[in-house]
């Protein structure tokens, strides 16, 4: 029997669950923000997280601008149950191609090197090879919503990144220099993912990384 490929087709929406409205002024001007919350007898996550969604063609040049611009909001969730409703009709990463990319971050925190939260972080990086994305994607962003990597608000987000040789995982905190979080983070990471005692893993800082303008390249080695 011929399977039927997923599309890769990724729908855009802003929220998936009840909202509330806030006002926000500074004397000058109003802002009213949209906060995505639990739906009655739901099960409340300790961060509400946004689902991102990027792609773009390799052979040109990165910037901040450009990369800005190609990158979507595609949903918050506030609840374990909002989290599966959203989760089970997206594409799955082993069913996109090309360079495409899935984030999935603490609301009002971007998948930017240079935001606010990221700039004094950096990220682990677990290089796979081709066919295991999905698995271990939903394995870190499961072990991330559910707070097992035990180091407060120093967890930003994840990404899942489709290469055409490899696809990479990858998680991002808060700061970069605080070495007993990053390790803890790391060992979770490994077992979590019931990675091999030999696995490499690599580490990069957001500050390297805008000064080569790469998020792969040029990182630190870690057993």
């Amino acid at each position: 029997m011929k399977r039927t490929r997923k599309s890769q087709t990724v729908t855009m929406t802003t929220v998936t669950g009840p909202t509330t409205t806030t006002t926000i002024t500074d004397g000058r001007q109003c802002v009213q923000v949209q906060t995505v919350c639990p739906g009655a007898g739901e099960h409340p996550l300790q961060y509400n997280y946004t689902f991102w969604y990027s792609r773009r063609t390799p052979s040109r040049p990165a910037s901040s601008q450009s990369y800005e611009q190609n990158i979507r909001q595609i949903g918050t969730v506030a609840s374990v149950e909002q989290f599966w409703r959203f989760y089970s009709h997206l594409v799955r990463p082993g069913d996109l191609s090309g360079h495409s990319d899935f984030h999935l971050f603490k609301e009002g925190i971007k998948p930017m090197w240079e935001d606010e939260s990221n700039r004094s972080g950096g990220k682990w990086i677990i290089r796979l090879r081709k066919g295991l994305a999905s698995r271990f994607w939903e394995n870190i962003i499961l072990a991330m919503l559910g707070e097992q990597f035990m180091v407060g608000e120093e967890i930003c987000g994840a990404v899942v990144s489709i290469r055409f040789q490899e696809d990479i995982l990858s998680i991002w905190n808060r700061t970069s220099n605080d070495q007993m979080t990053t390790s803890r983070i790391r060992d979770t990471l490994r077992r979590v993912l019931n990675l091999p005692t030999n696995t490499i893993m690599e580490y990069k800082t957001h500050n390297d990384s805008l000064r080569d303008n790469s998020s792969f390249r040029n990182t630190k080695i870690s057993l």
